[in-house]
């Protein structure tokens, strides 16, 4: 027996209303079959969604990668299966039938939140909410700077969000809307499914904020219409394509609409609906099929809507082959995402710069002559800092500001926005064509975290430059100086943790940053000058392989000193300490265990060799007993910081070549 409800009213477009009933009836009974998800949203959305996809999304399913579709962002990642009804629908082939039934099971491709790489059609993945309508603000200023260098015959697209009350509630959407504001990015439109409900119920339990006004003093074009009203989304997307603004469409919808008694209420949003609930819902929706079965009249509608971007695509292609050969092969290049050709000769030559001079220098100072060599030769490098430039040494020689009205530039002033501006490279990274990097201070990877652990979910290859890795960073002491954040890091799968310790190994491992092109970086780059470690010539990336030999033992190895970043210079004068009391000492370089980790068992024991191990780094001790065994002692950090000179913070800690050379010989039984 179904429940009793009053009939809904009429839609003006009942072709439209069945298509979006089709999505409705879908997310219901996977959710159901599941008994899992969150079926609210999807039903609530379900007719901005529709019209969306059918008279304005430029796709293609038969060419799910085509550089110049417009890019859709599923924000409110919990509503998943709205995502995955459309993609089904509209004809993409990996999104079968068989895979909405298995919605949120094992090995599927429709997991409880939106994944990228596990079905086409997935741009990036959300969930954790703000992060999708952070990605859209790099996704937008990676289409207007490529449109800027190869022309809006190639390049012209919009993205498209639909974003909850819950992305608009993060800190992160203050982030995301500010910049996108100030940059002035007018292909965003963001659909705000604007349901008054979060988990805890009426939104009113939390939040009394005026979004409307909140986004307009945020330099964006904002309106409110119904969201079920078909014809007043198409007016308001209409609108926004004429906005020389970002745009928000406040789509005032009811969740779960079509629900006899769990519409409007927190009940739909993160549970099932129930089987009487489902019926009822069916019978005022006047949807009269089984569960998973959607009529031919309607699948035809929705297969039309999927294929009616072939066309619009073929034609992109011809203007694409328009263009003179060498601007086409440089596009198609940097969508491939292959390196230019003269790569590995420009990093050489750096090297060969560094040692020639063999000055004293600090990684981060490293870190930005080797800017000034890569943003000339690897046009699609394209990078910033927040609010921490002349700090982080992220910015090249002539290298022009991405600036509102002209996003020609190659620098981004993302500002005090360490957040926003981690999610917006995720952004320019997925979107394709451009490689980013953003800098700030190691510390406040904590401000970036979640949008770096995204970057390794999704395996894009972000490069994040973290100066002042250390206590060495001095004066401005335990608030500024990273003691727990290498762990922190490390701990991330998929993700690659940079600690150089001279400025040859600086500029291998930002060659190595850049040949990993899905796996996400940290380059952890010191303030304070470092001696050159690596003077002799070397045609091969020692980085590369993790970690490595430095400097030998004379003789049999009674010690092994493992040490990263600057105090691989620490290590290397203990070695000499230790030498003059008769003690052979080999010291290894481990500029990125995960590279070290990833090496044959054959060189990794060759080079950490039998003898006892104490390892050295200004920072906490997890995570090093892997690579130090039984017989073993670690210099480094137990405390936070203070503030004073780095130098009396290295001495006052005790990590200096006489307390590690103190800890081998102790170690030796020779104290």
């Amino acid at each position: 027996m179904t429940l009793a409800a009053p009939p809904l009213p009429p839609p003006a477009d009942p072709k439209l209303r069945r298509m979006a009933n089709a999505l409705r009836a879908l997310a219901m009974d996977a959710v159901e079959q599941a008994k899992s998800g969150h079926p609210g949203m999807p039903m609530g959305m379900a007719d901005a969604a529709t019209v969306l996809f059918t008279q304005f999304l430029r796709f293609d399913p038969q060419a799910p990668d085509w550089p110049d579709r417009d890019r859709f962002v599923l924000s409110a990642g919990h509503g998943s299966m709205l995502l995955y009804a459309l993609l089904h629908l509209t004809g993409y082939a990996d999104m079968t039938l068989d895979e909405l039934r298995r919605f949120r099971q094992l090995g599927s491709r429709t997991a409880g939140h939106p994944e990228r790489g596990l079905a086409s059609g997935i741009e990036v993945t959300t969930g954790p909410l703000g992060q999708g309508l952070g990605n859209s603000v790099g996704m937008v200023l990676a289409e207007r700077h490529l449109a800027a260098e190869f022309g809006d015959d190639v390049v012209n697209h919009y993205t498209y969000v639909i974003a909850g009350d819950g992305d608009l509630m993060e800190g992160i959407s203050h982030e995301a809307l500010s910049l996108a504001g100030h940059l002035r990015l007018n292909k965003l439109i963001v659909l705000w499914d604007d349901n008054s409900i979060s988990i805890d119920g009426p939104t009113d339990l939390a939040v009394s904020d005026d979004q409307i006004m909140r986004v307009r003093a945020h330099g964006w074009h904002a309106e409110r219409i119904d969201g079920q009203d078909h014809n007043a989304v198409a007016g308001a997307i209409r609108r926004a394509h004429q906005s020389d603004r970002p745009n928000l469409i406040a789509c005032k919808t009811t969740i779960a609409f079509g629900a006899p008694t769990k519409a409007g209420t927190a009940a739909a949003h993160g549970n099932p609906l129930g089987a009487e609930e489902i019926a009822g819902a069916k019978e005022r929706l006047g949807w009269e099929y089984p569960a998973f079965v959607v009529p031919d009249d309607i699948r035809t509608e929705w297969r039309e809507a999927g294929a009616r971007g072939a066309g619009v695509r073929r034609e992109w292609e011809q203007r694409l082959d328009a263009l003179a050969q060498e601007r086409r092969s440089e596009f198609l290049r940097r969508q491939q995402g292959e390196l230019p050709a003269n790569f590995d000769n420009v990093i050489a030559k750096v090297c060969e710069d560094f040692r020639g001079k063999n000055a004293k220098l600090a990684t981060r100072q490293a870190s930005g002559n080797v800017l000034d060599a890569l943003v000339p030769a690897v046009p699609e490098l394209i990078g910033g800092s927040a609010d921490l430039t002349p700090s982080n040494n992220t910015k090249a020689k002539d290298q022009g500001d991405i600036k509102p009205g002209d996003l020609s530039g190659r620098y981004i002033r993302f500002g005090v926005r360490e957040h926003g501006m981690a999610a917006a490279m995720n952004g320019i990274a997925a979107h394709g064509g451009l490689i980013p990097y953003g800098g700030t201070f190691l510390t406040f990877t904590d401000y970036a975290r979640p949008s770096i652990r995204l970057s390794a979910l999704m395996e894009l290859g972000v490069i994040y430059v973290m100066t002042h890795d250390s206590i060495g960073l001095g004066e401005d002491g335990p608030t500024h100086q990273p003691v727990e954040h290498l762990a922190a890091l490390r701990a991330i799968p998929r993700l690659n943790v940079f600690r150089p310790a001279d400025a040859v190994e600086t500029a291998e491992c930002w060659a190595l940053a850049l040949k990993h092109r899905h796996m996400p970086s940290i380059l952890a780059l010191t303030r304070q000058s470092l001696p050159l470690v690596r003077t002799q010539a070397d045609p091969e990336n020692r980085c590369a392989r993790g970690a490595y030999v430095l400097a030998e033992a004379d003789g049999a190895r009674a010690v092994t000193l493992l040490a990263t970043g600057s105090e691989v210079s620490v290590a290397l004068a203990a070695r000499e300490a230790l030498a003059e009391t008769g003690v052979s000492a080999a010291v290894v370089s481990m500029p990125c265990w995960e590279l070290f980790e990833a090496q044959p068992e054959d060189y990794r024991k060759a080079v950490l060799g039998e003898a006892p191990r104490v390892g050295v780094e200004a920072a906490v001790r997890l995570g090093w007993d892997r690579w130090l065994g039984e017989r073993s002692a670690f210099i480094g950090m137990n405390e936070f910081g203070a503030s004073a000179p780095g130098e009396a913070l290295f001495a006052h800690f005790g990590i200096t070549p006489e307390k590690v050379a103190e800890a081998a010989l102790h170690k030796l039984g020779r104290h």
